[in-house]
C-alpha cells in the first residue's frame, strides 16, 4: 500500500499493477489464478462421485509427499480447462515432473504451488517498492484454509494472520463508517474490523527441501517464460 504509483521497467517487467485503493491509496499488486486449481479439481471429483469435503482433501493432502511436483497456477494451462485433474498431469509431464498419482497428491500440489508462487510475488513486491512485509495477511475465504495458511507462512519465512474471511462485507462497512462519521479515519477502521473478528496465526517453520523445491519453482516460471 503506497502513497504513489511505481512505473518503471522493473514493475512492467514483473507484471505488476498500480491499483486505486482506500484513502487516495495505491495498491502495489499482482493478480495469482488463487484457489481455482483447487475448486476445478473438486468440481472434477464431484461429478464422478467422490464427493470430498475440504476437511478431506487437506487431510488427503497433509499426508502426502511434499514438493514432488510443482506447477505455475497461472498458467495458461490452467485457464479453463474441461478437466483440471488431467490439465495437472499433463502440465507435470511436459516439464519432466512425475505426475500427481491420489488426490491428496493433487491438492498438495497445489497448495504448495500457491505458497512458492505468494512468495516469487511477495519477493517482487518488495524489490520494486524497497518495502518489507513482515506479515502476510489473508483475507476472504481462502483464509479459512488452514493448510495453506501454513504453506504460506512457510515458503515465505512469514507470520501469516488469517481473517477475516468476509472482508468484502466488512472493509465496505469500515468505508461507509469512515465517511458517515461513525469512525475518524482508516486507522480506526482497520482497528474496529479486528476487534469485530477471530484472527488465527502461523508462524513459519524450517522445512527440508523447500529451499530445494523453490528453486525448481523459479527454474519453472523462468522455462514457462521463455517458452512463451
Amino acid at each position: 500500500e503506497l502513497p504513489e504509483p511505481i512505473i518503471s521497467e522493473q514493475s512492467l517487467a514483473m507484471n505488476l499493477a498500480n491499483e486505486g485503493g482506500v484513502a487516495n491509496l495505491i495498491l502495489l499488486l499482482r493478480n495469482i489464478t488463487g484457489l481455482w486449481l483447487l475448486q476445478e479439481s473438486r468440481r472434477k471429483w464431484q461429478q464422478k462421485g467422490q464427493g470430498y469435503s475440504w476437511d478431506d482433501l487437506l487431510t488427503l493432502a497433509e499426508e502426502t509427499e511434499p514438493f514432488r511436483s510443482l506447477v505455475d497456477p497461472d498458467s495458461e494451462d490452467f485457464l479453463n480447462p474441461e478437466d483440471m485433474p488431467a490439465a495437472i498431469r499433463s502440465y507435470c509431464q511436459r516439464t519432466g515432473q512425475p505426475e500427481p498419482e491420489s488426490v491428496g497428491a493433487f491438492i498438495r500440489c497445489c497448495l504448495e504451488s500457491l505458497a512458492l508462487k505468494y512468495r516469487w510475488v511477495l519477493e517482487a513486491l518488495e524489490t520494486v517498492s524497497g518495502c518489507h512485509a513482515g506479515t502476510i495477511r489473508i483475507v476472504g475465504g481462502g483464509s479459512q484454509n488452514r493448510l495453506l495458511s501454513q504453506l504460506t507462512a512457510d515458503a515465505c519465512q512469514r507470520l501469516v494472520v488469517t481473517g477475516p474471511a468476509e472482508a468484502t462485507a466488512l472493509g465496505n462497512i469500515m468505508v461507509q463508517s469512515i465517511a458517515t462519521g461513525h469512525l475518524p479515519d482508516l486507522k480506526a477502521g482497520r482497528e474496529a474490523i479486528v476487534a469485530s473478528v477471530q484472527q488465527q496465526e502461523f508462524e513459519p517453520r524450517v522445512t527440508s527441501g523447500l529451499e530445494d523445491a523453490y528453486g525448481r519453482f523459479c527454474e519453472l516460471l523462468n522455462r514457462e517464460a521463455l517458452s512463451n
